[in-house]
């Protein structure tokens, strides 16, 4: 039996952790992003020593007058290298985890990810067209992410519009069709353009496996506004997810307004999502992970699940992009091999423990 008061949601007598107890684990997550992206700036080809990373940094605080004794090189390693690829990737991480999150607490299914309604298959066609008519030039990379946002907006369009049609705003399930329905046949097209332009072949896959070896503060900049805005609003909805999880009838007789929370969410994760893919490629299997992960440690109170995938997400990224640039040094796996890799075995345990989820 599932009950929800002002402070707590409580199933089968099993107290959700909220409130207090969330405060330990919310510091740890907060430091493990914090390591990771150490870890980031650290882990390279050239050594960057701690010291002199924190002595630089602090150098550009005024008043403290912290004198930095790294090379000219160096801060160019540090600050136009590695520095916008681990804040890209600590934005990437955390906006993907937070979507699949809210995605599996507004459609109560624990297998759902932020490329559920066409953001992937959308923004994939997208940049295929912009690499494919773009002829490979550096016009057309510029264009990629603005590319991939259109190709992604699209994508979410077609699959609420159909999932409408179909009843999807009375039932999720039907939006869910929809999303598989415009899925497929986006992938269909983007195939086709690919195998019209077979040049272009390597710079698509690359790109649909994900990269953040590009990355440069343009990428952030344009970025960052639309990641931090949903991050925000999904953050806002936490709590009355965790009421939409007894029900869309219990819900409302709570008071809460079952399609417009819906709405605002599948919003809210959607644009977030777009953003993310349409500056770091398809980088799947971070928005099923780490929220289903954080569920089994510590309880399904969307209160904690959402903050903490925000937080465990960047930093889960970030350490995948210090492998992917490590494991075959000097050269680089793509970032979605190495979600993959662990992805892939995940799949198990999530299928294991689905019926568990509430």
């Amino acid at each position: 039996m599932t009950s929800v008061t002002g402070e707590q949601v409580v199933e089968t007598g099993a107290v959700v952790p909220v409130g207090r107890r969330s405060l330990v684990p919310i510091v740890g997550a907060i430091v493990f992003a914090i390591g990771a992206a150490l870890v980031g700036l650290l882990v390279g080809p050239v050594h960057l020593g701690l010291g002199a990373i924190t002595r630089e940094a602090l150098s550009h605080v005024p008043l403290l007058h912290v004198h930095s004794d790294m090379s000219a090189t160096d801060k160019a390693i540090l600050w136009q290298l590695r520095a916008p690829r681990v804040v890209l990737g600590l934005l990437v991480g955390g906006m993907l985890a937070l979507a699949g999150g809210s995605y599996q607490g507004v459609f109560r299914n624990p297998l759902v990810d932020p490329y559920l309604l066409g953001v992937a298959a959308g923004a994939g066609l997208g940049a295929t067209l912009a690499i494919a008519y773009g002829g490979g030039t550096v016009d057309s990379y510029d264009l990629l992410p603005l590319a991939a946002f259109l190709g992604a907006a699209v994508g979410v369009a077609c699959s609420t519009v159909l999932g409408h049609a179909g009843g999807g705003s009375r039932n999720p399930a039907g939006l869910v069709l929809a999303g598989v329905t415009v899925v497929a046949f986006l992938t269909a097209v983007q195939t086709f353009v690919q195998q019209q332009h077979t040049q272009s072949l390597q710079e698509v896959y690359s790109w649909i496996l994900g990269r953040l070896g590009t990355a440069g503060w343009h990428d952030v900049a344009i970025s960052a506004p639309y990641i931090v805005i949903s991050s925000a609003g999904l953050i806002a909805y936490r709590r009355v997810l965790d009421v939409l999880a007894v029900g869309d009838d219990e819900a409302a007789s709570l008071g809460v307004n079952v399609r417009r929370t819906r709405l605002a969410v599948v919003v809210f994760a959607t644009i977030g999502t777009a953003a993310a893919v349409a500056v770091s490629g398809l980088i799947g299997f971070v928005g099923i992970i780490v929220p289903h992960t954080i569920r089994l440690a510590i309880g399904s109170s969307y209160r904690i699940v959402l903050p903490l995938s925000l937080l465990v997400g960047g930093g889960f990224l970030v350490l995948a992009d210090v492998i992917a640039r490590t494991v075959v040094s000097p050269a680089e796996l793509p970032i979605g091999v190495v979600t993959a890799f662990f992805g892939a075995p995940f799949f198990a345990i999530v299928l294991r423990t689905s019926r568990s989820f509430s």
